[in-house]
């Protein structure tokens, strides 16, 4: 029997079930955790690492953790209830736009426009969105925008790993380089001692170079699929993901009225009032939920749809990314059993070992690949930096380095791995509305990973070497 690769519910609770059996194994322990006014949390304490009662997590805690880790503001960043269910009005906002006709018809008229020029969409739009990361961290709110893309790159002849990597690593870049992203960057530099615009000029190199590698990988990519579809990595899904992504409509010819023109209009208006309430406004995902369920209702009362029309339209669309919101509270479970384990900060404490005694370029690039395996482990930016910061960034006093390198470190490892990670309800979410299976997708970034590691590692190299 030819092996399948595991679906991403079963890696996810695979993972918890793994990181279950290391409460058994790992020494209990914690930091003593005081109060950060600046950065309004708890942070750990230097040097006050100590042993506590070990509490080993069963099979009923093992069952309990994707539920606990709905709910508990305890996973270090919104709870994924709240991401859920914007997820899920998410896709009965799509599901009404898309029984009004506009998007099919927008689609197909964007299609006839850019004939020959599709290609340059990849470099604008992975723009747009590593401008979104690199400013306010835009992750979660990436969602939506699967849904819209995807279909427009399938119509233009590429396939469903392309739509997910415009976006994915777009936004990922973003993160990577991030700024001035006031969720990892602000609060790292914070919990570190310094200003945030301290290591600036360094974090807009990674954010530039990383873009431009990354544009030319997944350009290279659609090209080859474009000339030979059977190069491409979901070629056996092809003629399911055209009628699942288009609507059994590929080949039929569909005309842009002007009541689709109003639609797709408050379509992108509410996206844009969504980035404005995100980045300036202050709005989180309750917010951004209501925002989205009156954008159903008026562009519901636009398009002329019955009361069930509408109605059935927000439930089935919502019905389609209900396997997306189950991933994102199964993601944050690995966190709830590591800190009910009590072994969250002993990892931390042997992670903070492995530095001592290191020369100033060994001890930048540990600092980065520790940030990268703990990343695996709090996937949660904001969550992380108030964790290792308060911790790393006096080691690197002792050593010699800028604690501006360890924020960039940091930063630069906490966007990588987020590309990739499983243990990320928005990566596995991502690829759930796709329909691309995380062993394609491992295949497809890997390489790119690796390429932006070394420029990463050169990068910190030589800032430790002439600061």
């Amino acid at each position: 029997m030819k092996f399948k690769f595991p679906s991403a519910y079963t890696i996810l609770f695979a993972l918890i079930v793994l990181m279950a059996c290391l409460t058994w194994i790992i020494p209990a322990g914690q930091y003593q955790m005081i109060m950060n006014d600046e950065l309004g949390k708890e942070v750990p304490k230097v040097g006050s690492y100590q042993t506590v009662d070990a509490n080993p997590q069963g099979i009923v805690e093992v069952l309990m953790a994707p539920v606990q880790g709905f709910y508990d503001p305890a996973t270090y960043s919104a709870r994924a209830i709240d991401i859920a269910l914007f997820v899920l009005i998410i896709g009965g906002f799509i599901g009404v736009v898309t029984r009004t006709g506009a998007i099919d018809s927008g689609i197909a008229a964007t299609m006839t426009r850019l004939k020959g020029r599709e290609k340059w969409m990849i470099p604008i739009l992975m723009g747009l969105f590593a401008m979104g990361g690199t400013v306010y961290g835009m992750a979660e709110e990436t969602l939506p925008f699967y849904i819209l893309l995807i279909p427009v790159m399938i119509a233009a002849g590429y396939d469903t790993i392309v739509g997910v990597a415009i976006i994915m690593l777009g936004a990922g870049i973003g993160c990577l380089g991030s700024t001035i992203n006031p969720f990892a960057t602000v609060i790292a530099s914070n919990a570190a001692g310094i200003n945030f615009m301290e290591g600036f000029g360094l974090r807009a190199i990674i954010l530039l170079v990383g873009w431009l590698l990354c544009v030319i990988y997944v350009m290279r990519y659609a090209k080859k699929i474009k000339k030979d579809p059977s190069k491409s990595l979901v070629a056996s899904q092809k003629e399911a993901n055209e009628k699942h992504f288009l609507h059994d409509k590929s080949n039929t010819k569909l005309s842009l009225t002007n009541n689709h023109k109003i639609v797709l209009i408050l379509f992108g208006l509410s996206f844009s009032i969504m980035v404005w309430g995100v980045s300036i406004g202050g709005w989180w995902m309750a917010e951004l939920s209501a925002l989205f369920i009156g954008a159903s209702i008026v562009i519901g009362l636009v398009a002329r749809l019955s009361e069930t029309q509408l109605t059935d339209s927000f439930i089935d669309g919502a019905r389609d990314l209900l396997g997306v919101a189950l991933i994102i509270a199964i993601a944050r479970g690995l966190v709830v059993i590591m800190d009910n384990g009590n072994i969250t900060h002993s990892i931390l404490f042997f992670a903070e070992g492995l530095l001592g005694g290191l020369n100033d370029i060994v001890f930048i690039n540990a600092i980065y690949w520790i940030e990268v395996v703990l990343c695996f482990i709090i996937p949660s930016s904001s969550g992380l930096a108030v964790l290792t910061m308060p911790i790393m960034a006096p080691l690197a006093d002792f050593a010699g380095v800028g604690r501006e390198l360890v924020v960039t470190a940091f930063q630069s490892a906490s966007g990588l791995p987020n590309i990739i990670t499983p243990t990320s309800g928005v990566v596995m979410g991502a690829l759930a509305i796709g329909r691309v299976s995380y062993a394609s997708w491992l295949k497809f970034t890997l390489p790119l990973i690796a390429m932006l590691s070394v420029m990463i590692m050169v990068l910190l190299s030589f800032a430790v070497t002439f600061s």
